[in-house]
């Protein structure tokens, strides 16, 4: 069985590209389910499938996120990996379905679990949004709070991987060297602007659609927006940039990792001179950015 990928909301599970793709496990707040109930679903998991790599966005309440730590804590399971992904809803639902994607090729549950920092990198998101004003993810400045006020002002904001906000018909959003489809979640904004403008300037190729993460508009500030994340939609691509990193052993856990900290313990890779960055496999040829 491959290495069991868990998320906190049924929402983050994105439809399979192909039929390789197995779903997600869903991992419920406290409120939805009984300690006992999540100890027990997790232990099932585990038995199955060895290991259990659960994402979770930094923005679930704490309270969800005790829950897992608590369960791991009472399993005492050095087989279960909790990633806290700092990335809006549709971004996290995209890197969810990759590591799905990973979870079923050669690659070790630690290699699987590490690899979410590398392929983060790798992952546009961001939104339209008819107001600014109470967004406190992104950086905005008080200028930028004051035009939001102006009715029918949009802005385009890029939240990951940097940070940019742009008034609509006052600047473009800067995106990909590399191709990329678009994934796009409709709120409640009625606008063209992401499938006529970012994506031929992004020069995607293509553009899918899917609802609306629940806490989207929570994330966001506002209901009035459409979110749209860039991602890399191949699966050897994947599989190559992963396979490009060399791999260590955790010298705290043992289990095998890329990049420089453990997708399981989170412990930092020693001696740092050991950490290489992969040879560039995209476009251009050029070298990668990153090397996590």
């Amino acid at each position: 069985m491959p290495t069991a990928i868990a998320v906190t909301s049924a929402d983050l599970v994105l439809p399979p590209t192909d039929r390789q793709t197995p779903p997600a496990a869903v991992l419920p707040p406290p409120e939805g389910q009984p300690l006992d109930a999540a100890l027990a679903d997790m232990q099932v998991l585990v038995e199955q499938h060895g290991y259990v790599i659960a994402l979770y966005p930094a923005s679930i309440p704490v309270a969800h996120q005790r829950r897992l730590h608590t369960v791991r804590s009472v399993l005492e399971s050095d087989r279960i990996a909790l990633l806290k992904l700092d990335l809006p809803p549709l971004g996290v639902a995209v890197l969810v379905r990759q590591l799905r994607q990973l979870s079923v090729l050669d690659f070790s549950p630690g290699v699987v679990a590490s690899a979410a920092r590398l392929l983060a990198h790798y992952i546009y998101a961001g939104a339209l949004l008819n107001s600014v004003t109470k967004l406190d993810r992104v950086p905005v400045s008080l200028k930028t709070h004051a035009k939001s006020w102006v009715p029918g002002s949009q802005f385009g904001v890029l939240a990951h991987p940097d940070p940019q906000l742009v008034k609509i018909g006052g600047g473009e959003l800067a995106g990909p060297e590399f191709g990329t489809q678009l994934l796009v979640a409709k709120g409640q904004l009625q606008s063209d602007w992401v499938t006529a403008v970012l994506a031929p300037a992004w020069r995607v190729q293509g553009v899918q659609e899917s609802p609306l993460p629940a806490d989207s508009p929570r994330w966001w500030g506002t209901a009035k927006m459409i979110e749209f994340a860039a991602f890399l939609p191949d699966v050897s691509v994947l599989y190559q940039l992963v396979s490009s990193v060399r791999r260590e052993m955790c010298t705290w856990c043992g289990i095998e990792l890329i990049g420089d900290r453990c997708g399981f313990c989170s412990a930092p890779l020693a001696p740092p001179e050991n950490r290489q960055q992969p040879d560039g496999v995209l476009n251009h040829g050029s070298p990668m950015r990153h090397g996590s």
